[in-house]
């Protein structure tokens, strides 16, 4: 019996006590002091939640410690000189044993002190599901068995059902903060190994970036340099021209889209506008490499030629063909929906009872907006505001792209530069060895992006709680 076709039995006895359940209220005579408390359904639901959460979360245990109970069985089963190997090597040998495994057949070509192993293998994975089945199928009938037992017209089964939703609604929240702290935590212990290789002071002040260590003792030039502040400057200067584009183009178009334009022009321009949120990043990527790169770098050597004609400045402009400018001006256009989405819908839910007294009082539309519907607006303003910051900061694939992988500290919007994130992927990439301060790099470099992207909230906040206004 497949797994697919286990929880499908889960699902139809679940059904049955709910049927079950739900029929035998209906069927109660309601006399005076037997009338159910709660409705047939809430039944229902009571006795179908007794018989599937037990099984769901038995289903859940096999899929957690299947492989580790399975691995651990199979390797009791080599021999006695593979006890003492280290658990890596333990790890290749199972590894071994399982591709010379195909269904209950063993590759003749394995070695004969491995066939016990094979065997017991064999034998698990015909074992496995059967008795995955028998104990679903115990624990639901022990599960739907109890709620009959349970079963009374005073049961106060709306209650009971609550009670179940509440568990589930905490668990789930517990589950997002453990998965947040165990990210958190994976973080900054692989950050702590490679600060035991690499000073603290050296990755967050030093000003030369060029991770390349060296794979042999013979090698040179090959030391590693870690200094971080090329990638902190790079990051911050493609966020904000890409804030700088999106920030005004945003918050104007929310601003017209909310309370200048006719209902018609809005229900054509704000789905064209939120088309560009589903354009996927690497679409955006093309367009800046292809596109906007070039027209950027034709641009700017043209204004400065003219510059340089005029006698404005000594020389032209020197633009590299990936440059901060374009990747900063396409993820700047990337970003607008973010801002002007959030932007609108808080700016249409300032009460109407706002504009209109505004309006009493004399002031014009432009007044209006200014000093009333932006001031109650702005906590939401603000959070979408810092949304746009934090995906500008974190985005990889227009930077790789249009921007180039050169690490260099510099302001200048027309030389090609890289962020954190790219470094992240670039130091990820292909087959690595998490002992070398190569790749730990990357998990440093996480947690300083972890770091600015929690003080960025952590500001939004404190604008919120300074300037939110309380509205009946």
């Amino acid at each position: 019996m497949t797994l697919t076709s286990i929880f499908i039995l889960v699902i139809a006895l679940g059904g049955f006590s709910w049927f079950t359940a739900s029929s035998r209220v209906k069927r109660t005579p309601k006399a005076k002091g037997s009338r159910p408390l709660a409705l047939p359904h809430y039944y229902g639901a009571w006795s179908m939640l007794w018989t599937v959460v037990p099984a769901l979360a038995l289903f859940a245990l096999y899929f957690f410690f299947e492989q580790t109970i399975v691995r651990a069985l199979v390797i009791n089963e080599l021999p006695l000189a593979s006890q003492s190997l280290t658990s890596d090597q333990l790890a290749l040998l199972y590894s071994k044993v399982v591709n010379n495994v195909s269904g209950d057949q063993i590759n003749a070509a394995l070695e004969i002190e491995y066939v016990p192993a094979a065997e017991r293998l064999i034998e698990l994975n015909s074992f496995k599901t059967t008795a995955l089945f028998l104990a679903i199928v115990f624990v639901c009938i022990a599960g739907f068995g109890y709620s009959v037992a349970r079963f009374s017209p005073q049961l106060h089964a709306r209650v009971a059902v609550e009670r179940w939703v509440r568990a589930f609604l905490f668990l789930s929240s517990l589950i997002a903060i453990l998965t947040t702290l165990g990210i958190l935590l994976s973080v900054i212990f692989e950050s702590l190994r490679f600060f035991e290789m690499v000073s603290p002071l050296e990755f967050l002040f030093g000003t030369h970036w060029s991770p390349q260590v060296a794979l042999r003792a013979d090698q040179t030039a090959s030391s590693g340099s870690f200094g971080a502040v090329p990638l902190f400057a790079g990051t911050l200067l493609i966020a904000a021209i890409a804030m700088a584009v999106a920030l005004p183009i945003g918050m104007y178009s929310a601003i017209y889209l909310s309370e200048y334009a006719s209902s018609r022009a809005r229900s054509i321009l704000k789905p064209i506008l939120e088309i560009l949120a589903g354009i996927p990043t690497v679409v955006y990527g093309f367009f800046a490499a292809l596109t906007v790169a070039p027209a950027v770098r034709q641009f700017v050597e043209w204004l400065g030629e003219k510059l340089t004609a005029l006698g404005v400045i000594d020389a032209p402009f020197q633009v590299s063909s990936e440059s901060a400018l374009a990747a900063g001006v396409v993820m700047g256009v990337m970003l607008i929906p973010f801002i002007s989405s959030m932007a609108d819908d808080v700016i249409r839910a300032v009460p109407a009872s706002l504009r209109d007294g505004s309006f009493g009082l004399g002031a014009t539309r432009s007044e209006t907006m200014t000093q009333v519907i932006l001031p109650a607006a702005l906590p939401g303003v603000v959070g979408g505001i810092m949304l746009a910051v934090s995906r500008a900061i974190g985005e990889t694939m227009i930077v790789v792209m249009a921007a180039g992988l050169s690490a260099k500290l510099t302001a200048n919007p027309f030389e090609s530069v890289t962020t954190v994130t790219v470094q992240i992927a670039t130091l990820l990439v292909g087959d690595q060895e998490f002992d070398s301060p190569k790749t730990l790099a990357a998990f440093a470099l996480g947690l300083v992006l972890f770091v600015v992207t929690l003080l960025l909230n952590v500001i939004a906040l404190h604008v919120v709680n300074k300037y939110r206004e309380q509205y009946d």
